[in-house]
């Protein structure tokens, strides 16, 4: 395991991000899932090259401490060191640039030795819709094809001088499985008062459990014990609670202490649109990254920067994927980055939680305390095809 120095802040920005982006980026009451930190991974790598006022910016919105490349590339270091047992989980990076546009050769080598990223030369001027087929090739390739069409070729044009893309990819089985002859029709309640039946698996046993402020919180482990899954169910609604959450309270899921649970919880999948994330990035206050004002762009860390030609971005996309089971989970990411070219205490009791109401999701990385994703299930039976057919509502 790493020095605790070398990765402090990492996790600590990923969980201050991500729950910015859950209640600015995605919309409310609805199915959503994202990755934190995928998308932190790709926006250090730009933030390696900012300068100026965009740096500061940068630093600002994504909660990045001193040494902020330096943290990532350890934590990342830290997560690839530790997959689950009989699982999967990889991180990729990769560099897609313009032929012969002047990347400065520091900003290059630093991306390749920190986060294995090197550069793949593509001709954004002769043919940007191939560009964006081949990096979505890659995308699809790094995820098992469980993330596709991440960059739409409409996004892509002949000023585009860069994309930084970060992929990452989980299939992790349970440390004990739910036994399939267990699951049954259960109902589900929805906000607003209906009602929808799903498959609920059942389980009883040592899980980690917290009884938090205004919500109540068990955690699944995954082979291997350096992966979790944890549900945070609240008392009264995801509204209030989403308001309330803070960074510590994801850390502290990574925390539980083990007690005897009974469990009931839904089969999901998850697998919402693609999300363009540059308004609410610039609204979080990272504009200049944006050149909103124009001009104000400032990466001259990536390719020199002359007042009628340099780079901004113009947009970030994201996709993610989970899907849980009887058997573990399955999860996936990817986030984008475009780069222009601008013109110009337990109880003997086992405590029984029925995850019947809509609830939060974390996949957690322990021992980093990283929050790998996070999102909420607000219906099951709408969350995508699963085993057993489609949930019927009623009322």
């Amino acid at each position: 395991m790493i020095t605790p120095l070398s990765a402090q802040t990492a996790p600590e920005s990923t969980g201050a991000l991500a729950l910015d982006l859950l209640r600015k980026a995605v919309p409310a009451g609805e199915n959503s899932v994202i990755s934190p930190y995928s998308i932190q991974s790709a926006l250090v790598m730009a933030y390696a090259g900012a300068a100026g006022g965009t740096q500061g910016q940068m630093k600002k919105t994504l909660h990045y401490g001193p040494g902020a490349v330096d943290s990532f590339s350890a934590l990342r270091k830290e997560i690839e060191a530790t997959p689950p047992r009989d699982g999967e989980l990889e991180v990729a990076d990769r560099l897609f640039g313009q032929d012969g546009y002047p990347f400065r050769p520091e900003f290059l080598g630093l991306l390749k030795s920190k986060f294995s990223a090197p550069l793949e030369v593509v001709d954004f001027e002769k043919d940007p819709p191939a560009a964006a087929r081949l990096i979505n090739a890659w995308v699809e390739k790094q995820t098992r094809k469980r993330i596709k069409n991440l960059v739409p070729e409409s996004a892509l044009d002949r000023l585009t001088r860069l994309v930084l893309v970060n992929a990452i990819y989980l299939k992790a089985q349970w440390a004990q499985a739910f036994d399939p002859a267990l699951t049954k029709p259960g109902t589900f309640h929805l906000a607003g008062g209906k009602t929808t039946e799903v498959p609920m698996m059942s389980r009883t046993g040592r899980m980690g459990s917290l009884r938090g402020k205004g919500f109540t919180a068990v955690s699944l482990p995954y082979l291997g014990g350096d992966l979790e899954l944890a549900v945070i169910l609240p008392d009264a609604g995801l509204p209030p609670l989403e308001a309330s959450l803070k960074p510590e309270d994801l850390s502290s899921l990574c925390e539980m202490p083990s007690s005897e649970v009974s469990l009931s919880m839904p089969k999901f999948r998850v697998e919402p649109p693609l999300l363009k994330l540059g308004d609410v990035l610039a609204a979080l206050g990272m504009p200049s990254a944006f050149d909103k004002p124009r001009g104000s762009a400032d990466f001259s860390g990536i390719a020199p920067r002359k007042p009628d030609d340099y780079l901004y971005i113009s947009e970030v996309f994201h996709k993610a994927f989970v899907e849980v089971d009887e058997k573990g989970t399955e999860a996936a990411a990817a986030t984008a980055v475009v780069m222009m070219r601008a013109m110009m205490a337990p109880s003997d009791d086992p405590l029984k939680v029925v995850v019947d109401r809509p609830f939060f999701f974390a996949i957690n990385h322990i021992p980093s305390k990283t929050c790998l994703f996070l999102g909420r299930v607000a219906n099951p039976a709408g969350a995508g095809d699963m085993d057993g057919g489609e949930g019927k509502e009623t009322r």
